[in-house]
């Protein structure tokens, strides 16, 4: 029988105009990995160029709703030509050495071509849309249920408060056999693909919605 889950069929939206932002905690690091690198080839296989995707990692799952609401609140206000939303800023953060992810593959030599040959420079704007990603693995306490429940709202409320999407990339799974089955590492369907395109397609219509225009 075929499964009901999924976003439904998948919708095909340009993200060259996007900058978009992975923030992914540190725990469970393999399936961490493999999610994030799932993500990183469906934004740019939707058009989102290398240099306006930006990677930083925080210690736990728990860290992803303050990193997130950091991120989105210390960027320039967004300019006019690109408007993703009123953010006020002190300083960008894609000047930050800290922001070296270096969990996460290495672009390919394609990418890094592609990128060479552009010759504009990452975007200076608030992001269009954030991807928090995390693993959560049930253990023998309750620790896993007050995670999950408090980076759940605390990412809704983000998302919310500042008007920026933030695509929930938290897996609470039951065993490491199920993470690692939802990362594509068993040959199976990487769940971070579908973040990317979720990021792309919100990051779009934010725009669309922004100018008074809906579907």
């Amino acid at each position: 029988m075929a499964s009901l889950k999924g976003p439904g069929e998948a919708q095909i939206h340009d993200g060259s105009n996007l900058r978009i932002a992975i923030v992914h905690a540190r725990w469970n690091t393999e399936i961490i990995s493999a999610l994030v690198a799932g993500a990183r080839r469906s934004l740019l296989a939707s058009g989102v160029k290398v240099e306006n995707i930006v990677v930083e990692d925080v210690p736990g799952s728990y860290e992803l709703p303050f990193a997130v609401q950091r991120f989105l609140m210390t960027l320039p206000i967004e300019s006019s030509s690109n408007p993703t939303g009123p953010i006020s800023a002190a300083t960008d953060l894609l000047s930050s050495a800290s922001l070296a992810d270096l969990t996460t593959p290495e672009p390919t030599a394609a990418s890094q071509q592609g990128s060479s040959k552009s010759s504009e420079a990452p975007l200076k704007a608030s992001f269009s849309a954030i991807i928090a990603i995390g693993v959560l693995i049930k253990g023998e306490t309750m620790h896993f249920e007050y995670i999950a429940d408090a980076t759940s709202h605390g990412l809704m409320k983000v998302q919310l408060d500042l008007g920026v999407p933030v695509v929930f990339g938290l897996l609470t799974v039951l065993n490491e056999e199920q993470g690692r089955a939802r990362a594509g590492m068993d040959g199976k369907h990487c769940h971070g693909e579908d973040w990317g395109r979720a990021a792309v397609e919100l990051g779009v219509k934010r725009q669309v919605w922004a100018e008074g225009k809906f579907t």
